[in-house]
């Protein structure tokens, strides 16, 4: 948080809940969240002098024990997709994981969806409602069939598309995959429903971790790609595959979603801190969520969002409509 008049002793607390401070300026201090903190009102407080209250939103858990790399999907229903990736070879009990819509503060039901997808990365819906997942063990694209009937049954749509991790599909309903080696594929989508022509979208440098890609309302390909660079950039890319730098500055990009108005979300480092980025298309970035290991996320029905983190996936609120929702 910033203000005035802040360091360099404070103490703090939410709802009455104490908080601790674990970094403290003048200007500016960090405030580390106990577990089992509701959300509230947080106050500052250096001797007797007190800040006014602020609102503060805190994440509650909807699923733990996982292993999400990429951005959870959400479907028409407001049910919460994610994977449990594992590491590069490692064939986890369950690739992908379904966690049901339940009331703000209830406690949601987290169902195996898919056994069989090796390093499952990327999460997409089809504009018919069909889930597709990559593989960057692989190289493939699954189609899960049987999503509502729970069998997850999950069937090869594409092939060959190298270290595929992020996947995102257009308005005219074609596939783009992210090869983490440095390409980006567009695979045309049959009116049947079956892959057609494949061919290179883009190409851009290779990440470290994964590609994640989005389109805004205009049909804008967005792409991040974390490198070994200190100040990352978030990249556009035009229908015709002119690429361009949309933002630069960020640390370590990853997952992201837009909202109604075209701002972007982003899980990235801003500052040095890390959480959930908001760049409106003025290009001015500012920290939305404050929060460690974050990798990626979605918006829900009702303001909401799902974030996912290294090992578990969040529901806060944000007060914030997503695109499409």
């Amino acid at each position: 948080m910033t203000g005035a008049d802040l360091g360099p002793v404070l103490t703090a607390n939410i709802s009455g809940a104490t908080a601790f401070v674990t970094f403290a300026r003048p200007t500016r201090a960090t405030v580390k969240i106990g577990e089992g903190t509701l959300p509230g009102n947080l106050v500052i407080q250096r001797g007797e002098a007190k800040s006014k209250p602020v609102s503060v939103e805190i994440g509650v858990p909807m699923a733990e024990n996982l292993h999400p790399v990429a951005n959870p999907a959400v479907d028409m229903h407001g049910a919460v997709y994610t994977t449990l990736s594992g590491g590069r070879g490692q064939q986890t009990p369950v690739s992908v994981f379904r966690i049901a819509p339940a009331p703000r503060g209830m406690t949601h039901e987290v169902l195996p969806l898919v056994r069989d997808i090796l390093n499952p990365t990327g999460l997409a819906f089809s504009q018919a409602g069909d889930l597709y997942v990559s593989s960057r063990a692989d190289g493939i694209v699954y189609r899960i069939v049987d999503r509502i009937d729970r069998a997850g049954n999950a069937e090869p749509f594409a092939e060959g598309l190298g270290v595929a991790t992020g996947i995102a599909f257009d308005a005219q309903g074609d596939l783009y995959v992210g090869d983490r080696s440095g390409t980006i594929f567009k695979i045309q989508v049959e009116a049947s429903g079956q892959a057609g022509e494949t061919f290179v979208f883009a190409t851009l440098e290779p990440s470290i971790a994964a590609y994640h890609l989005g389109f805004d309302s205009r049909g804008t390909l967005y792409v991040t790609a974390p490198t070994t660079a200190s100040s990352q950039s978030v990249y556009a890319i035009d229908p015709q595959g002119r690429i361009s730098a949309f933002y630069r500055g960020l640390g370590r990009a990853q997952g992201f979603a837009f909202d109604r108005d075209d701002n972007l979300y982003v899980a990235a480092s801003l500052n040095g801190e890390r959480g959930i980025v908001r760049i409106g298309q003025n290009g001015a970035a500012e920290l939305a969520v404050s929060g460690p290991n974050l990798v990626g996320l979605c918006f829900l029905p009702g303001g909401r969002a799902a974030l996912a983190t290294r090992d578990a996936v969040y529901e806060v609120y944000l007060g914030v409509d997503g695109m499409g929702l």
